[in-house]
């Protein structure tokens, strides 16, 4: 027996640049009190939490949920790299709709360090050893490539094939993060605000095979939190029912797609599938949607996830952002947080960020970057390892 999962209240902090937040555990506190004042319950009527991260020792959600209250709720820590927060948010959406407990809350924090993202225990089995290897393979890549930070290498790949397989431009590339900065102007929790030119964001030499500095988010910190309940728990308590979850599909790699095209490896493959499942789960399909957040760590990444989400043709993506139907006017309104490339992306907390923003634009609580007339929106989430996300919510 399954039962609805209300999104009853959420919460997030404002998103900053390393070295300038307050510590994980604090930001963690912060953005669950924030998400429980929203939902208008105390923290003991929650009855299991989880909670995503990925730089942070074992206990971390204690650590950080302690500072809200010491109740004897169950607390289960996860880390699925960039999906860790829509990890937290599918265990507690799961617990709720199979009938397990009335409400659930799912946290999400990250306190990162500057640079480029690398591994932590480098004395242990690479976890993106085979993804490495099958793109090395398919693409030729030599030893000194593979020794670059694993999101370097598989996104300079990423918008390498991109222009070389499906036409896809620098200037369709750095219209994404001058997408991104335009929609973050409006959001007081994201860190770039200020307009960038084509001009400067193509300026100075790539990084790697065709990888610039500003198609790339920053290393972040942050924390945010959603809380779920079933439809009984929020008619008693007199919560806010308005938003839904009305369809989830998550997943991790199959085999065949470590064995035709690279860009498989590097996502698509992964929002596709998850992205089917959720539209079957929710009986509608990507022309129902009226808005969307999507897992632009890189700009390349959002371009594919156009057509990996059934946005427009995989001939059809640069024409898409071209004609600015991912924008206010055009077809879809995608990232009007921002995004992960102007509001920042603490790995553990984007997820539930992009959750927490979705929920506000459904509810007609975005102020000036409102969607008008909002009323089915998608989440979409990954991370590489590989853990996909795609996550359907509807207004009632």
């Amino acid at each position: 027996m399954s039962t609805q999962v209300v999104i009853a209240g959420v919460g997030m902090i404002p998103f900053k640049k390393p070295g300038r937040s307050e510590p994980y555990d604090v930001m963690g506190g912060q953005a669950a009190s924030l998400a429980l004042e929203d939902a208008g319950i105390s923290y003991d009527q929650v009855q299991q939490a989880f909670a995503g991260y990925v730089y942070g020792d074992s206990c971390s959600g204690q650590a950080a949920l302690y500072n809200v209250g010491i109740t004897g709720v169950p607390v289960a820590n996860v880390n699925n790299n960039c999906a860790s927060g829509s990890t937290a948010f599918a265990l507690a959406a799961q617990a709720v709709k199979n009938g397990s407990v009335d409400c659930a809350l799912a946290l999400g924090f990250e306190q990162m360090e500057r640079g480029a993202l690398d591994m932590v225990f480098k004395d242990k089995t690479n976890p993106l050893a085979r993804h490495n290897g099958a793109v090395a393979a398919l693409m030729g890549l030599s030893e000194e490539e593979l020794a670059l930070p694993p999101a370097i290498l598989m996104f300079g790949c990423q918008v390498e094939l991109l222009r070389r397989g499906y036409g896809v431009s620098e200037t369709a590339l750095a219209r994404i993060t001058m997408k991104a900065r335009k929609h973050a102007a409006h959001n007081p929790c994201a860190i770039f605000r200020e307009p960038l030119s084509e001009e400067e964001i193509l300026a100075g030499d790539p990084i790697y095979r065709g990888l610039r500095k500003l198609y790339a988010c920053p290393p972040s910190c942050g924390a945010a939190c959603v809380i779920v309940c079933n439809e009984d728990f929020a008619n008693a308590k007199g919560l806010n029912a308005d938003v839904r979850l009305v369809g989830s599909g998550w997943c991790s790699d199959f085999a065949e797609d470590f064995e035709g095209d690279p860009l498989d490896i590097m996502f698509r493959a992964l929002s596709r599938k998850a992205a089917q499942r959720a539209y079957e789960d929710a009986g509608v399909g990507p022309e129902d949607l009226d808005v969307i957040e999507l897992h632009d760590c890189f700009t390349s990444n959002e371009i594919i996830t156009y057509a990996a989400l059934g946005l427009c043709g995989e001939g059809d993506m640069e024409r898409f952002v071209l004609d600015g139907d991912n924008t206010y006017g055009g077809r879809y309104v995608v990232g009007p947080s921002g995004g992960l490339l102007a509001q920042g992306h603490p790995l553990g907390a984007t997820g539930l960020a992009q959750i927490s923003e979705l929920t506000w634009q459904l509810r007609d609580e975005a102020g000036p970057r409102q969607v008008e007339g909002a009323r089915t929106a998608l989440q979409h989430n990954g991370g590489l390892g590989s853990a996909g996300f795609v996550n359907i919510f509807q207004r009632v």
